[in-house]
């Protein structure tokens, strides 16, 4: 019909399922050392570790290798209280993920701390930064953080990056080519973040225009991003 307005596709944010095994876990020089820490437990240098890397690197994927080896329970750091420490420790072993400055209870991870070392518990720790880098206003947990062991999972090498970018593809049951993902390598900025977001937003744009994923498509977006 003359002068009608075509409906706009929506986009619907379905839920999409990203497996935390150890066989989906994407291996490289950037993380390494961390996934040594995972599969050398329980021979760890500490009772207590912390696993240091930006968002996305795969910090929660590890802990979950982790938690499946150990039995570990998993709570976020914000959501520990001090009452739930001997609780959250009765297995023996506990992921303490993403702590923040100022988002949790210091004298819980405190608590805590001590009260792994008297059951001779382990604890992984997981944070974008390493314990110094964080304001903690509690000495004595201030400094027994500082005597926390560190392990980094640095930025993705051309690798990693290339092989990050086609699982958060087929996470999504997104066909892509090769001509696709190297030209989002040699576009967006290398992070493990930035690579899971444009993957999310190709998605999301093809879905409400009703186009495939291709590299076309994929200019036209980081062009106007």
């Amino acid at each position: 019909m003359a002068g009608s307005v075509q409906p706009r596709q929506l986009a619907f944010a379905l839920p999409h399922a990203e497996s935390l095994t150890r066989d989906n876990f994407l291996e490289g020089p950037a993380n390494a050392a961390a996934l040594a820490l995972i599969e050398q437990w329980p021979d760890w240098p500490n009772r207590i570790m912390w696993l240091a890397g930006e968002d996305g690197s795969g910090k929660s994927h590890l802990a979950s290798i982790w938690a499946e080896r150990s039995g570990a329970r998993v709570i976020s750091a914000h959501a520990l209280a001090a009452a739930s420490v001997p609780n959250a420790l009765a297995t023996g072993a506990l992921v303490v993920e993403d702590l923040k400055a100022g988002s949790f209870d210091e004298r819980a991870i405190f608590h805590l701390m001590n009260l792994a070392r008297e059951d001779a518990a382990f604890v992984l720790m997981t944070a974008r930064v390493p314990p110094p880098a964080l304001d903690i206003e509690l000495r004595d947990l201030r400094s027994r953080l500082r005597a926390v062991p560190v392990v980094s999972v640095a930025p993705p090498d051309d690798l990693l990056f290339r092989a990050l970018i086609v699982k958060f593809c087929a996470d999504r049951q997104m066909a892509v080519d090769e001509s696709l993902v190297s030209y989002l390598v040699g576009r967006i900025e290398r992070s493990y973040a930035a690579a899971r977001l444009t993957v999310e937003l190709l998605d999301t744009e093809a879905l409400r225009l009703g186009r495939p994923v291709t590299r076309a498509l994929a200019a036209e977006l980081l062009r106007n991003a």
